[in-house]
Parts: structure tokens; C-alpha cells; sequence
């Protein structure tokens, strides 16, 4: 090939470059699944942020026993709801249950890393995670679901356990793609306790100050928040809506975890819950339990009714 065969070649594959980039953001730009620019902040109108809590997809009270039965079905409820709503946007996350929860209460994880023998638990810590997110990643593919996994120890920054960096900019971009990205709890770098553990929780949090959803949903064993610990006490009642005003009366009355957990039990979501709620004007978080077949498509829908227990800043 001569130079000036070259030199032509060169300026038609930079211009068939050129052309295939403005294409592509054109349909980005035309897609529903699209975020748009609103007071600083990327807005996609059906934006659900979801999670299947350890408890639930894995045994905690077995080291490293996952639930494959229970993932399988919920895959299925997920992938059933996107295809009733081909417009839905969800931003998927998972907890660790078994698996990281029992590395990091060995080595006291959360609470900060300095020595030599606490960076090996930190490392030991994430990989149990990652172990957990691949099988949950293979069961989401399985049903079809284009879910693309984001670890976010990568890009998580801490400031005394307050999440103060993520990976916002990742699972925008995936969005506008047509994917369902996928988080985790995660270790993270900590500018004051060295390194810490970010719940998935905490990091929804992060993310929906840049990406607002219109509802979270949190799925564990239990279905929703009750008047007392149900696995203890059969009477317990269901509660279906918590706001600040009710919540006083709550408090005292919600418990732990069962099995071990290093990131705080009902407590502790509920009022993570109420403070993403009262940041949001308009945000509802549904609490709900995911063994009864059904609950997982049912919150993922828009309506007026909902599963388990509903957390908003006002009535």
C-alpha cells in the first residue's frame, strides 16, 4: 500500500470512528432507559435500587453456604418484572452473609485495619466476597438478566466509615447501556481507620445522592419490620408504614440480626432507611421478606400497595 493509500485509509476508518461514536450517543441520547441532567443530578424516572440481603441468599449460620434455590427463584421474580416493565432501571446489590460477614468479624474488619495480620483479613474479607458475588452474578445471568458486576472496594473511599467516594460514575454508565449493575458490601481504603467495610446499604446511599431512585428495596429473610423479633415471637405484628414520627416507638422493640452480621441489624436499616428517605423528597423504601414466593416482583412494580414494610419521611 502506497503512504497516500495509507493516509486514505487512516481518514475513512477515523471518519467511520467518528460516525459510530455520534450514532451511539445519539441512541443514548434517545433511549428511555437514558438518565437526564435535573439540578445537578442525573434522573432516570424508573429507577429501582434492589437487595437481596445475606440473610436471605445465604445460610449465616453456616460458614460459605449459599442458597442456590432461593437465588434461582429470585432471579426469576426479577427478570418476570422487567419484562412486565420494559422501562424499569434497576441498580442491583447483595449482602454477604456467610461468607464476608464471618472473615470480617474474625479479624474486627469494620471497626479498622492498621497491623499486618488486620490487612490480611481485609484481603480476606473481600476475596469471600467476591466469592459470593460470582455465584450471585452466574444466578442473575441464568435468567437472562444482563447484569454486570462492579466490585466496589475498587473505587469505595471512607472517611471514618462514611462513604465518601464510589462508584457512581461506573453504574451511570452501565445504565445508559441497557445493563443492571451489580454491588456489593465491600471493604474499603478509610483515610482515618485505614480500611473499613461499607454495607450495600451504604453504598445505595452513596449512589442515590448522583442517581435518586424512586424506590428501594430491601429484601431479607423476614417480611418487613414487626412489633417484635417474629423468629422469636410468632405474635409479632407487621408493620406496614415507619415514618420519623413512629419510629420513637420502634426503636426499643427492634433487634439484631440472626447469624452474624458486622454492619448493624434492623435498627440500623431502618434508620439508614429514614435518613435516604428525608435526603429524597418522594423516595420510598420497602422492606420485605424474600422467601414468600411472589414478594420480589411484587415491590419491584409501581402501585399503591406494596410488600412488607414501607419507610418514607411522611405520611
Amino acid at each position: 500500500m502506497s503512504p497516500l493509500q495509507k493516509e486514505e485509509s487512516h481518514r475513512g476508518d477515523a471518519a467511520f470512528a467518528e460516525e459510530t461514536r455520534r450514532n451511539s450517543g445519539e441512541n443514548l441520547r434517545a433511549s428511555p432507559r437514558s438518565p437526564r441532567l435535573r439540578g445537578g443530578l442525573f434522573v432516570i424516572d424508573s429507577l429501582v435500587l434492589l437487595k437481596l440481603g445475606g440473610s436471605l441468599i445465604t445460610d449465616k449460620r453456616q460458614a460459605e453456604t449459599p442458597r442456590l434455590d432461593v437465588l434461582a427463584r429470585l432471579a426469576q421474580e426479577i427478570a418476570a418484572a422487567r419484562r412486565q416493565n420494559p422501562s424499569l432501571q434497576l441498580v442491583t446489590g447483595h449482602g454477604s452473609g456467610s461468607f464476608g460477614h464471618v472473615t470480617a468479624r474474625r479479624y474486627g474488619t469494620r471497626d479498622g485495619v492498621h497491623t499486618a495480620e488486620e490487612w490480611l483479613g481485609f484481603a480476606a474479607t473481600a476475596d469471600a466476597a467476591a466469592r459470593l458475588n460470582r455465584i450471585v452474578t452466574g444466578a442473575l445471568l441464568a435468567a437472562g438478566l444482563p447484569v454486570w458486576s462492579i466490585q466496589p472496594g475498587a473505587t469505595l473511599r471512607c472517611e471514618d466509615g462514611r462513604v465518601v467516594a464510589g462508584p457512581d460514575e461506573s453504574v451511570r454508565l452501565a445504565l445508559e447501556r441497557g445493563l443492571i449493575p451489580l454491588v456489593h458490601g465491600d471493604v474499603a481504603l478509610d483515610s482515618v481507620r485505614g480500611g473499613t467495610i461499607a454495607s450495600t446499604e451504604e453504598i445505595f446511599d452513596w449512589l442515590a445522592q448522583s442517581l435518586p431512585p424512586r424506590r428501594i428495596v430491601l429484601v431479607g429473610e423476614v417480611d418487613g419490620v414487626f412489633s417484635a423479633d417474629p423468629l422469636r415471637f410468632p405474635a409479632a405484628q407487621p408493620i406496614r408504614q415507619i415514618t420519623p414520627a413512629t419510629l420513637a416507638s420502634l426503636t426499643a422493640r427492634l433487634g439484631g440480626s440472626h447469624g452474624t452480621d458486622v454492619t448493624g441489624g434492623m435498627a440500623a436499616k431502618i434508620d439508614q432507611a429514614l435518613a435516604m428517605a428525608r435526603r429524597q423528597p418522594g423516595l420510598e423504601v420497602i422492606i420485605c421478606g424474600g422467601l414468600l414466593p411472589g414478594n420480589v416482583e411484587w415491590a419491584l412494580r409501581s402501585g399503591p400497595d406494596w410488600p412488607g414494610t414501607r419507610v418514607v419521611a411522611d405520611a
